[in-house]
């Protein structure tokens, strides 16, 4: 059996659902550390199992309203909230691999996985932005392949097996990047990556993608379990993303989102419960920012639907 991290047994418990936060906290525009602390810390007091955090390289406008989001760096980012919490994991959704050197990709894993207590978790993708690539001098149509030769040097890097680690000292001339990892880091694909999930399912330690319509999710958990027995190897864990408006009234019926609902906290415990029967060991909850107090939001999970994801 893989010796992972203990941020793996955290974020993919034995029994039950775990819940996590994208970070910054229903947010607009970049966050107040300090800020972004104290949510953190009340986070991990309550119970969350993680802290995630995206990937923007540029400040590109998407979506209807032509927005453009602005991120600090993520790994500077979670160390910052490693340094001010004590249990929650910290985890990337996703890197953008084929806009980053897998060498100092590797560097910036084994440092957080280290100075977290091996609280880290590397989520990665291949990104989709034209201007990204064209700016990093990259090439959009050839991601596929890019992400998966910088994917296999960064598991050779973060592996803890020295059989494992021959293709860093190919590329290196002998050099590590750091000290093996006493346990293995978790690496999840976030998206397809544009991959196979047949690739995925051989080569992640699980599969993060977003929030869809219940059927729809449901089908895509069985195609992930198809691709898993595939493989041949043990079960791995389904991700998914989540937008969530918490309504104020705890009976407010659930309303579609893009990407998902706006409900209050009785139907997300209802839903909750029925996408983990379906599979879904942990949901990353990007809160919206609603006019209610962060304090009040995460409180109410907290008391009210944590305990109800555990059974």
């Amino acid at each position: 059996m893989t010796d992972f991290n203990p941020a793996h047994a955290r974020l993919f418990p034995k029994q039950g659902l775990s819940l996590g936060l994208m970070t910054p906290v229903a947010a607009r525009g970049l966050a107040d550390p300090l800020e972004a602390c104290r949510v953190a810390r009340l986070a991990d007091d309550l119970g969350f199992a993680a802290l995630w955090t995206r990937d923007v390289p540029l400040m590109v406008p998407q979506g209807p309203d032509a927005t453009a989001s602005a991120l600090d760096d993520p790994f500077l980012w979670l160390g910052m909230l490693a340094a001010a919490t004590e249990r929650i994991v910290i985890g990337t959704a996703a890197i953008v691999l084929p806009l980053r050197q897998p060498l100092q990709v590797a560097k910036s894993a084994l440092t957080l996985d280290r100075i977290s207590g091996g609280r880290f978790v590397l989520g990665l993708g291949s990104g989709d932005r034209p201007e990204e690539f064209a700016a990093f001098g990259e090439d959009l149509q050839g991601r596929a392949g890019t992400f998966r030769e910088r994917w296999s040097l960064l598991r050779a890097a973060l592996s803890p097996e020295p059989s494992e680690r021959a293709p860093v000292l190919q590329a290196t001339g002998g050099y590590d990047v750091l000290p093996a990892p006493a346990r293995r880091i978790p690496m999840l694909v976030v998206g397809t990556a544009r991959q196979s999930l047949q690739w995925i399912a051989r080569e992640a330690e699980g599969w993060a993608t977003y929030h869809r319509e219940e059927t729809a999710q449901e089908g895509r958990i069985g195609l992930w379990q198809q691709a898993l027995a595939q493989s041949g190897g043990a079960p791995k864990p389904f991700v998914q993303s989540m937008l969530l408006d918490l309504q104020a009234d705890p009976t407010a019926p659930a309303e579609p989102l893009p990407l998902g609902l706006k409900v209050g906290r009785d139907g997300l415990r209802a839903y909750l419960q029925r996408v983990h029967a379906q599979g879904v060991a942990h949901v990353m909850f990007n809160l919206v920012d609603n006019g209610r107090p962060v304090d009040d939001v995460l409180g109410e999970i907290g008391e009210h639907v944590l305990p109800d994801t555990r059974r």
